[in-house]
């Protein structure tokens, strides 16, 4: 596999991640750097992880995640949408302090790389070897997460408290987008 591909590959399984990293970016308002660190590094650590396992699992369950992992990732992705639309119908009380937990930054990192899942099933039934992509796909979706976060902090001092309305709704449309790729 050449370069090219590689990278290629490994922009756009990091897409959903530069997205999500926007959201929070946009929500999180203290401990920016820090955040953004933990958030990339789950990012491109399960961009990495989960090719090795799809790698390995090869193809006895291929079929039974195919047909499901679209849903997964649309109801994940829709919980924490949906909790960051509620967040942002209460009333501040200045105190609170939107940081990020281990358990949603989890759910967001196996939402987020599940179409990595497969990538590693083609990687396992193409015979390639895995070593160099799961590199470029943890480099660039760490890379990518980053730059989206900054962005996201960039965007939320623009816009205010209530861009956690635009948060929420990119993760649905993230969602809704994962869903409708895989139905089509």
């Amino acid at each position: 596999m050449d370069v090219l591909t590689i990278v290629l590959i490994a922009i756009g399984l990091a897409m959903d991640a530069f997205a999500v990293s926007i959201a929070k970016g946009i929500i999180i308002e203290h401990k920016r750097r820090e955040s953004a660190l933990l958030l990339a590094s789950f990012f491109g650590g399960f961009q990495v992880l989960m090719p090795v396992i799809g790698y390995f699992a090869g193809l006895s369950l291929r079929e039974v995640i195919m047909g499901i992992d679209h849903w997964i990732a649309f109801g994940l992705l829709t919980i924490i949408a949906l909790k960051m639309l509620y967040d942002s119908t209460r009333k501040e009380d200045g105190t609170k302090e939107e940081s990020l937990r281990v358990h949603s930054l989890f759910t967001l990192a196996v939402a987020t790389s599940i179409d990595a899942l497969m990538v590693g099933l083609s990687f396992a039934f193409l015979q390639t070897s895995i070593l160099v992509p799961i590199l470029a796909i943890g480099s660039i979706t760490f890379l990518l997460s980053i730059t989206g976060f900054s962005f996201g902090c960039v965007l939320g001092r623009i816009v205010g408290n209530k861009v956690k309305i635009v948060g929420g709704l990119i993760l649905i449309a993230i969602g809704i987008k994962i869903l409708l790729d895989h139905l089509a």
